[in-house]
């Protein structure tokens, strides 16, 4: 039996933001944008017979408006769901959601705590279909010489510098107050 699939886009300081998802956890997400309508397209890209639901995952969308506004948040209590992909990119999602706010680790640094230290390239290709960006913080991954790295993100590298400074910004303000 197939669980509703339910939606939500809402306004951050950043813009709008989406997250698909059922009952049992998200199973997308759609970095911040300047338009609802562009938001939900990417989002729901493939995703049958969605919902709209304001107030699905409420708790996420509380903890990612005060992310954008600068709170030092961790995403690991919003439970995600991985099924249907690879038992590789389902691990090195997961090894990547452990990163903590404001660090960066590299690639190759992933791919040994994925326990497959000569798949640096792969664990790249695997953060490149990350499906729920910010949750799992794709973007704390780095080149090993300190190189931002790739990130397939609408925004690309620019969006990835970004919210790395924005979450050095955070820790700044936090550790000030």
């Amino acid at each position: 039996m197939q669980k509703a699939i339910k939606y939500t886009i809402f306004k951050t300081k950043w813009g709008y933001f989406g997250l698909v998802g059922t009952e049992f956890g998200l199973l997308r997400t759609c970095l911040p944008g300047p338009e609802p309508e562009r938001v939900e397209s990417q989002l729901l890209q493939n995703i049958p017979n969605p919902r709209y639901d304001k107030i699905i995952f409420k708790t996420a969308q509380d903890q990612i408006i005060a992310y954008f506004e600068g709170a030092v948040t961790n995403f690991t209590d919003i439970p995600v769901v991985l099924d249907g992909y690879s038992s590789f990119l389902s691990l090195v999602l997961t090894v990547c959601r452990d990163i903590e706010f404001g660090r960066t680790v590299s690639y190759s640094t992933l791919a040994k705590k994925s326990g497959r230290p000569a798949a640096s390239r792969a664990v790249g290709g695997a953060l490149a279909k990350n499906p729920l960006p910010l949750i799992i913080p794709c973007h704390r991954v780095v080149c090993s010489n300190g190189q931002i790295g790739g990130f397939s993100a609408a925004g690309g590298k620019d969006l990835k510098a970004k919210l790395l400074k924005h979450e050095q910004a955070a820790l700044i303000d936090c550790k000030s107050n």
